[in-house]
């Protein structure tokens, strides 16, 4: 059999890999500064207006100890003040650490701690709700008068290119998220590439609507800074509503965004989606694309789609692959290696496979991150030497995940080799989601696995054994993971066992596990048939979604086993059926059929204003719990 040649690993680009990422935006604010380089809604900085912010906000910042490798927290919905403070950061020497507000309290307070931030940026209604800290804050928003006191002016650089740049925490399998390291030199090569790839000018504008505790939101605030193009940030929560991505594509002329796959998916069944013209390129990552949504996108939009792959561990996307409008393929690869990396497929004695032949994806360049901070055992065991390199110091970073070379020197990634997923875009460590669920004091045992299933996209399925005879509700095991957990890592359904399934050896045998069932999960309210014309409507649009038989008016979306991926298709099926538009935020706040139905309902537009205070703080809350969004798309 053919071993991989070396020619496919030849990807030397003398880019300049002793810049600093803010230095390059500076010399971008040089070049064009008077062009927007920022916007939000209708406020708008230019290069010169966001570069001189983001120099008073590091002044600030060195004033109060930051230098090189100082990790820096960041909490802030997305706004003006989010990105001037990440390129602060930056400019004082610092790496952000960005840290969601919409996160759980337990985790958010978990990740200052671990991360050992000694400064958290933030805003004042984030501030309302932090759990406490020894971290000094700073309000980007409220302090701002006294950061603007600051001298505008460049500051003497201090950084090198091996400094680190930004931090960002990934699922754990022992029940804490990990803190993954990444340097300037390794980001700075991965934007050089796509500029170099993808070119963008001044008359491009790209969307910026990625959470930015998830790795490709990195690419989408600073490639278009340094490359003199124009930055529109999304609204919070705009991310998930297909209909307003499209209107803001259309409206601002957006010509490059990012999607993950299945948020594709769902973006495509939205009728103006088809308007989106202005599009020149469409990058995807964090899931696998298939075939199917390949065509279904060259079907409607008439721009170039790109399939990109890549670990938090290596600075963002490491290979790249340009869909074709004539493929006859079935497999969408995941491409070639991006300039000065390299990639191995390798047996378990770190030996080439064959080509066609299938391994573990390992990476190695200059894009292979640090390591994990605070973790330096599991550091050594993912991150270790290259033994394909002359250099001591180089190092490989072992993925977890399965793949070929393809014969024309491309890569088919296959899955992974344990038990961690990808979920609409986030990593996700199942072990993690165990340990959470065994912290209840009605579960015994739990095993959590992602169901793929034919039409509908991945979910988490957790089995679950009781440590009494009577066991809980699905409405506890939810408010219990919420509270420890991001909103995407609970799982859709629980399957109560008596025992979970062995294998001859004693392992738990995933394979055996039962179907979910489609009946209606056992909930804390009783079910309560549709009884009004628009509840029987919503019962039925709610049933051809989740799947569930029956569903009661006072029954939750996402009790049933929905997402927000769910709720963006219920939005965009019930805005056809009703002839009107209305914001998705509104299937949030609504969160039953009872009180959506009483909303939507055209004989009582008024319906909830007499409804008492305490319904409506008690609507407020759960919306609350389940907006915690956080998700890539």
């Amino acid at each position: 059999m053919i071993q991989p040649p070396a020619e496919w690993n030849d990807t030397h680009v003398n880019y300049p890999l002793d810049e600093r990422l803010h230095l390059l935006i500076a010399k971008r604010a040089q070049q064009s500064p008077k062009t927007v380089a920022l916007q939000y809604g209708n406020v708008t900085l230019t290069h010169e207006e966001l570069n001189q912010r983001a120099n008073q906000l590091a002044r600030h910042l060195r004033e109060r100890g930051v230098k090189p490798n100082t990790l820096v927290g960041i909490s802030a919905f997305r706004s003006i003040e989010m990105v001037v403070g990440l390129l602060g950061i930056l400019k004082a020497g610092g790496a952000y650490v960005p840290i969601d507000p919409e996160y759980p309290a337990d985790r958010i307070a978990f990740m200052l701690a671990d991360s050992g931030v000694q400064i958290l940026l933030t805003q004042e209604q984030v501030k309302a709700v932090l759990p406490p800290t020894a971290a000094q804050l700073i309000c980007l928003d409220s302090e701002w008068p006294a950061i603007a006191t600051h001298a505008s002016t460049d500051l003497v650089d201090e950084t090198t290119s091996t400094d680190l740049a930004y931090m960002i925490y990934t699922s754990g399998s022992t029940g804490k998220p990990k803190g993954a390291l990444n340097s300037h030199r390794g980001i700075c090569n991965r934007l050089l590439w796509m500029q170099d790839r993808y070119v963008l000018s001044s008359s491009d504008t790209v969307l910026q609507k990625t959470p930015f505790s998830f790795d490709v939101s990195v690419w989408e605030f600073f490639w278009p800074l340094l490359a003199g193009s124009r930055l529109v940030v999304a609204k919070p929560g705009g991310h998930q509503d297909p209909l307003y991505l499209a209107k803001l594509i259309q409206q601002e002329h957006i010509t490059v965004l990012h999607f993950v796959p299945s948020m594709l998916r769902t973006f495509l069944t939205e009728p103006a989606a088809t308007g989106c013209t202005s599009l020149r390129h469409v990058i995807c990552s964090g899931e696998a694309l298939t075939f199917d949504l390949q065509e279904k996108f060259f079907a409607l939009l008439p721009c170039e789609l790109h399939n990109l792959y890549g670990p938090t561990e290596a600075a963002v996307d490491v290979t790249h692959w340009t869909c074709r409008r004539d493929s006859q393929s079935p497999i969408v690869p995941i491409g070639r290696p991006v300039a000065n990396t390299r990639m191995y497929v390798l047996d378990e004695k770190l030996r080439q496979v064959p080509v066609g032949a299938e391994g573990e994806l390992h990476i190695g360049g200059v894009q292979v991150g640090r390591g994990y901070h605070n973790r330096p055992e599991l550091t050594a065991e993912k991150f270790i030497p290259d033994p394909f390199s002359p250099d001591q110091a180089d190092r490989l970073y072992k993925t977890g995940d399965l793949a070929r070379w393809m014969d024309d020197g491309n890569i088919e990634y296959l899955g992974r080799l344990d038990f961690q997923v990808k979920l609409r875009g986030f990593r996700i460590e199942l072990g993690e989601i165990e340990n959470a669920l065994g912290l209840h004091p009605a579960v015994r045992q739990a095993v959590v696995v992602a169901l793929d299933e034919p039409d509908r996209d991945k979910r988490l399925v957790a089995y679950i054994t009781a440590r009494h005879a009577q066991h809980t509700t699905v409405t506890e095991l939810r408010e219990h993971l919420l509270a420890r957990l991001p909103e995407y890592m609970v799982p859709a359904l629980f399957v109560w066992l008596d025992a979970i399934p062995l294998s001859p050896n004693g392992k738990v045998d995933r394979r055996a596990l039962p179907a979910p069932s489609t009946a209606r999960p056992e909930l804390a309210q009783p079910y309560t048939a549709a009884t009004t014309e628009m509840e029987r409507r919503l019962v039925a649009l709610w049933q051809e979604i989740l799947h569930i038989d029956p569903i009661g008016t006072d029954d939750r979306f996402f009790e049933l086993g929905g997402d927000s991926l769910g709720i963006a298709v219920a939005h965009g099926k019930l805005q056809t059926i009703l002839a009107r538009e209305f914001p998705i935020t509104t299937l949030f706040e609504f969160i039953t059929i009872r009180t959506l139905a009483a909303h939507l309902a055209p004989a009582a537009p008024n319906a909830n204003t007499t409804n008492s205070i305490q319904d409506r703080a008690r609507r407020q809350r759960e919306a609350q719990a389940a907006r915690r969004i956080g998700r890539p798309s």
